[in-house]
């Protein structure tokens, strides 16, 4: 039987490389829904290619394009917020890709395992956000949450097989992005078009400002907190950037296990989709004849300071994650639209969090809640 999946984000850099492992892969993987928010002509050639059985537009604004578009297929087409959240519990789905970028991607995860989906996870937010509600939920529905980030998927693949064995420190790589060798002096002056040249990995605008901000990595950290269940204080950044080493695990004996890979998102996607067995793939091999060298370096926490409120929010837990989350996606995109300079950002962020209330134990309502006033207040402050 061919696992149904189901991608959240079809159209961006991570779920157009999923569609090319469901291609190489026919006899295994089909695809049952597609969804994107605003690249339409993107998902209606998906649509034409794929044949989901549904296709959802999350803006609702261009709804009768894409349904215009597909009316000569038997593809069902739905839009709005509402929507993602019910194509996820079909019955035939077998696994969630949570690739969508942002807060939005929370409350259709939340469903998904809620309907009893295994989620692949490669949305950053939903355990930023709510790491504790959603592995309760994942506890509780007795889901698996497989990760799709190549540092976590590192870190996934050091421990299997490692059963009971206590783990010491988990050490995320991180590759320092294009601006770490700058001053602060040069950072003041750095542009989106400079910040959106990363070094290494091709990805999406939003997320390839958050690495050069180093933001990505302090999501990180939250993230790994709440899938492999250990605090704070065990979590190590370290800046190795030749993107070769992707993360390691340092064992109670002090061995420690790596996973290399090429600085390719392929590998990752495709171990998620077909965990615990490893497919054949033509993705690119690492060379160890041509690396040279590899790397490491400390991050600097006062020139990257959104590393160091990350590690805040996490050691405070309860809402300051959802607050660092929205005050993030509210400068990103400050950014991106030449609102607000680059060292700028830690700036409104460390005010918002010191502004918006804290609350210990949030609910899914008190995290919608709280991410809104948190982008009104992030917003006030640009």
């Amino acid at each position: 039987m061919k696992k149904q999946i189901a991608i959240l984000g079809s159209t961006g850099s991570i779920g157009s490389q999923a569609l090319d492992v469901v291609a190489a892969n026919p006899d295994l993987y089909e695809v049952y829904a597609l969804t994107a928010n605003n690249s339409v002509g993107k998902l209606i050639s998906q649509a034409r290619r794929f044949m989901p059985e549904a296709v959802v537009i999350a803006n609702e604004a261009h709804y009768v394009t894409v349904r215009d578009a597909l009316a000569d297929l038997p593809v069902k087409v739905y839009a709005g917020a509402d929507a993602l959240c019910q194509v996820v519990t079909a019955g035939p789905i077998d696994i969630v890709l949570a690739s969508m970028v942002g807060f939005a991607g929370l409350r259709p995860t939340i469903e998904a395992i809620k309907a009893g989906k295994t989620i692949a996870l490669a949305n950053k937010e939903t355990l930023v956000v709510a790491g504790e509600l959603v592995t309760a939920l994942a506890n509780q529905y007795r889901v698996p949450v497989l990760p799709v980030d190549s540092e976590h998927s590192a870190i996934f693949q050091c421990l299997h097989g490692e059963m009971e064995n206590e783990v010491e420190k988990i050490i995320l790589t991180a590759s320092g992005g294009p601006f770490r060798k700058m001053t602060i002096q040069q950072l003041a002056t750095v542009t989106k078009e400079q910040a959106l040249k990363h070094p290494n990995w091709d990805m999406g605008a939003k997320i390839t400002i958050d690495s050069a901000s180093m933001m990505n990595k302090g999501f990180e950290v939250i993230e790994a907190k709440w899938l492999f269940g250990v605090s704070y204080d065990r979590i190590q950044v370290v800046v190795h950037p030749q993107s070769v080493i992707h993360s390691m695990v340092q064992y109670s004996d002090g061995a420690v296990k790596a996973q290399l890979g090429a600085p390719d998102m392929h590998l990752p996607i495709q171990y998620a989709l077909s965990y615990p067995t490893r497919l054949r793939s033509d993705f690119p091999r690492v060379d160890f004849t041509k690396i040279g060298s590899l790397t490491f370096e400390e991050p600097d926490m006062e020139r990257f300071r959104n590393l160091a409120l990350a590690y805040r929010a996490l050691q405070a837990g309860g809402s300051m994650p959802c607050v660092l989350n929205a005050a993030n996606e509210v400068c990103v995109a400050a950014f991106l639209h030449d609102r607000i300079g680059f060292l700028q950002m830690s700036d409104v962020i460390g005010r918002t969090m010191d502004m918006v209330p804290f609350e210990k134990t949030p609910s899914l309502d008190d995290y919608i809640r709280i991410d809104a006033e948190s982008r009104k207040v992030a917003s006030s402050l640009l």
